[in-house]
């Protein structure tokens, strides 16, 4: 079976390479030529674990093609995926004009029948303009070739994306024709065989399913970090309150750690175009535009703490960060709390120093020369006034302490992912604050 994949970003490149993994024949189409030549030569643009070593994998054998050429890779495809970007437009909803010129590229070249699926992230009626697109080029080209719309979206982890593909919770697939489920199906028989289940639905669903699943994750979210805040008031703690919630299994363990903020190119986009979405059709979600307006508070929260403890004079300050990316295992810094953090600290007169293990060139590409970047985590502590945690990663859950302590000009740690023990740092003598957690001073 042969299919092509138009966009090499990561949800693209991601199910291009997979695809190929269960056998399948896939050419990844992109505009961008730098790009596609180095994915010839293996050469990723993202990182994701695992995902370098599978392309050059499936490249070698003969399964995973990339080019310029969109009308090159429909020669014998049966199926043509759309994972292209979709930005946010400055009122908040999703911007469609990649994918829509993509439909049309596809109408003004295909010669047989296709099932065109949207992979991006897409509103709402988006099949339906995908569908008025690739006809008007057919008309245009007084052609009559028949070919079906369906919706897939993606439910991909950034730093666990190949797993979730490989082994979804559920595939999710929208169509309206049964021949385009039978064309589906045969592509995703290597998942069946492993029992992963295939949920077909109606376009409109399958559409709206992707974002109620974002926009439900980020309310988790938002509502421990509202919760977090309200224990630091009446003297509670955060971590106590996760576990005695998260033993009930209507409720579950997952997304309700308490922290700085969401960000990631997933939920603040989907939750701004999923709010708009509903605005446009005279709906208002007033339990969305909340979890919206938490996160973005909750992203001043390590910054309000590390000026209250220095009575609100940052002036000449040397502030250490662990952390830039928005999750571990990602570079991906897009809505990243560390974005919000690093502002505030130079507008007070603070001197920033950063270590992140992966996101160190994504964040000179965002903000340059701003801050000063460290070539370890221990550099980033020498001479600072404090430590501000940022990104969980694992290798700052162990650190060596009597290091530390000789570095850092103070003992304070402002921790925005809760990952030491208030206890430990109380008897080791550190000043120590954390999220929702009574603070050790």
């Amino acid at each position: 079976m042969k299919i092509s994949i138009v966009g090499t970003g990561y949800v693209g490149l991601v199910s291009g390479t997979c695809f190929a993994e269960t056998g399948i024949t896939v050419t990844c189409v992109d505009v961008d030529k730098t790009k596609i030549a180095n994915l010839k030569k293996g050469i990723i643009p993202i990182f994701e674990p695992g995902l370098e070593s599978m392309v050059s994998k499936n490249i070698n054998s003969n399964r995973l093609f990339f080019t310029t050429n969109l009308q090159e890779s429909l020669s014998g495809s049966e199926a043509i995926f759309i994972a292209v970007g979709t930005p946010p437009d400055e009122d908040g909803s999703a911007d469609l004009q990649y994918v829509l010129s993509v439909a049309r590229e596809i109408g003004k070249h295909m010669t047989e029948y296709l099932v065109i699926v949207t992979k991006s992230t897409v509103p709402i009626g988006t099949a339906k303009k995908v569908k008025t697109a690739v006809q008007d080029e057919l008309n245009k080209r007084g052609v009559n070739i028949p070919f079906d719309v369906a919706s897939n979206p993606e439910f991909l982890k950034e730093g666990a994306a190949i797993d979730d593909f490989l082994r979804p919770d559920r595939i999710v697939i929208g169509t309206e024709s049964e021949k385009a489920k039978e064309v589906l199906e045969k592509l995703y028989k290597p998942f069946l065989l492993n029992n992963h289940p295939i949920v077909f639905m109606d376009i409109p669903s399958a559409e709206l399913t992707k974002y109620t699943a974002n926009a439900m994750l980020a309310t988790k979210i938002s509502f421990m970090n509202d919760i977090a805040n309200l224990c630091e008031i009446v003297g509670a703690d955060i971590t106590k309150v996760r576990q005695g919630i998260g033993s009930d299994s209507r409720i579950g363990y997952s997304f309700i750690y308490a922290g700085a903020g969401y960000g990631g190119s997933c939920f603040p986009k989907d939750v701004k175009a999923l709010i708009k979405t509903s605005d446009t059709n005279k709906h208002s979600l007033e339990i969305l535009k909340a979890v919206e307006d938490v996160n973005e508070r909750q992203k001043s929260v390590l910054f309000n703490k590390t000026m209250k403890h220095f009575n609100n004079n940052l002036e000449g300050k040397k502030i250490a960060l662990w952390g830039l990316s928005f999750k571990p295992n990602t570079d991906d810094m897009r809505e990243a709390p560390a974005l919000v953090i690093i502002d505030k600290l130079i507008k007070a007169g603070a001197d920033v120093i950063a270590f992140d293990p992966v996101a160190m060139n994504e964040s000179k590409r965002r903000i340059g020369k701003n801050i000063k970047y460290a070539q370890d985590q221990y550099e980033a502590i020498n001479g600072a006034d404090a430590l501000l945690i940022i990104t969980e990663w694992n290798e700052f859950r162990i650190p060596e302490w009597n290091k530390m302590e000789k570095l850092l000009n103070n003992k304070v740690i402002i921790d925005g992912r809760n990952i030491y023990d208030p206890n430990d740092m109380q008897k080791w003598g550190w000043t120590y604050y954390s999220i929702g957690r009574n603070n050790i001073e």
